[in-house]
């Protein structure tokens, strides 16, 4: 079965380590293209290309002042990818568990 797009997909297009450093770095705070640019040492078409991507799976979303385009993160999109992720939990949380147990009866 192919993949679904990247632009269509926000799991593919979090699947690309620089997008999801872009997204660490707008959790915050909205940012304009050139800090983010600079910020991850990247250069500015890179940074918009990725933006892109983010953009049309609604993972962030742009406010224009003037000349210049501020992104930030989507939190409905961020959320819907968190309540999926978050059903996993219970089986990291079990194997953390168990992890820690063999150790201390190792000691």
């Amino acid at each position: 079965m192919p993949r679904a797009a990247t632009t269509s997909d926000p799991f593919n297009a979090i699947a690309e380590p620089r997008r999801r450093e872009i997204l660490t770095l707008l959790a915050a705070e909205e940012w304009p293209v050139a800090d983010i640019a600079t910020e991850l040492a990247m250069g500015q078409p890179s940074v918009s290309k990725h933006l892109r991507v983010l953009l049309d799976v609604g993972l962030v979303e742009v406010r224009r002042e003037g000349r210049q385009a501020f992104y930030r993160t989507n939190p409905m999109q961020i959320k819907a990818i968190h309540d999926w992720t978050s059903r996993f939990e219970q089986y990291w949380t079990g194997q953390l568990l168990r992890i820690k147990a063999r150790a201390e009866r190792a000691r």
